[in-house]
């Protein structure tokens, strides 16, 4: 459903956000989400997924040099982790107050 004013689409993750990587590279590795791009829906996550970049030469660093840095995961490829640090899926309801609240979604299994 299209937001009608606000064009932004809403995130099943915040900053601070504990997740799993779901897929990629880093499957399994959890982290601290650190900051998220909401235009390109992308994530860092604190020992995430890691790039190396190449520093060219130049007056303040003649020798130039090769960096490893985080690099942004897409949020699609991450799962919030409960207290209990299981991965689940986030929803979200109106509480008493009238207030939406984040909630975690009961586990079901897809046994027939």
């Amino acid at each position: 459903m299209e937001r009608k004013f606000n064009k932004q689409p809403k995130l099943h993750l915040k900053v601070g956000d504990n997740v799993r990587i779901i897929s990629g590279k880093g499957k399994g590795k959890e982290g601290k989400v650190l900051s998220i791009d909401k235009d390109k829906l992308r994530a860092v996550v604190e020992d995430g997924k890691t790039v190396t970049k190449h520093i060219k030469p130049s007056q303040q660093n003649k020798q130039g040099s090769i960096v490893e840095k985080l690099a942004s995961i897409h949020i699609s490829n991450l799962m919030v982790l409960n207290e209990a640090g299981e991965a689940r899926r986030t929803g979200r309801r109106l509480d008493a107050q009238g207030k939406l609240e984040r909630y975690f979604k009961e586990h079901t299994s897809l046994q027939k």
